[in-house]
């Protein structure tokens, strides 16, 4: 890969992990302006799944889920098992390739304490999401402080609109969860 063609990707995944963080003034619902001419399948029964990402061009869904040792405890130096579900392959399980996995979809860790982490993906480190167990569930959760608020990650969605692998053409995104203080879910979108 020469250097301009690395500096585009570069640019490219910050933009993406951007999105994963986004911070915007107006709550819109899910149902809004310009949608995917695509229909996202919403991932169902996926063990241990705390968000899930979906963007154009395609219908495949990068889940981010609990990694959880034999034992059945949380693996504490990599408590977040991440890979697609390529619906638009028949929807077999994959990996993220190197690439995704160390510039663009992959997360850093860091233990907060026993049972809470700090999350930052990797190509974009600016606003961490926090993951730890909450609820008379006790099951682990994905949050982020976005205007003031605290909310409970449940998907985040990229609208990207012609460009290249390099470059993507990215409208906007939205990042859709639950408001912690109203019980209320909440969708933020973000213009670019």
């Amino acid at each position: 890969m020469n250097k301009l063609s690395f500096k585009y990707f570069t640019k490219t995944l910050i933009v993406i992990t951007i999105l994963v963080n986004m911070i915007s003034e107006n709550n819109l619902l899910a149902q809004s302006k310009n949608p995917s001419p695509l229909h996202f399948p919403t991932p169902k029964n996926i063990d241990n799944m705390v968000f899930y990402i979906q963007r154009d061009p395609n219908i495949n869904t990068a889940i981010y889920a609990i990694n959880y040792e034999e034992n059945g405890k949380i693996n504490k130096s990599d408590p977040i098992k991440a890979y697609w579900i390529r619906y638009a392959e028949k929807g077999e399980k994959k990996d993220f390739s190197y690439v995704q996995r160390k510039f663009a979809y992959g997360l850093e860790t860091k233990t907060l304490d026993n049972e809470e982490f700090e999350l930052l993906f990797v190509s974009y480190k600016k606003l961490p999401l926090t993951l730890k167990k909450i609820g008379s569930d006790q099951k682990y959760r994905v949050f982020v402080n976005i205007n003031q608020k605290k909310i409970q990650v449940e998907k985040i969605f990229v609208r990207i609109e012609g460009g290249s692998f390099w470059l993507p053409n990215v409208k906007y995104a939205e990042v859709t969860g639950i408001d912690t203080s109203s019980n209320k879910t909440i969708t933020e979108r973000m213009l670019l």
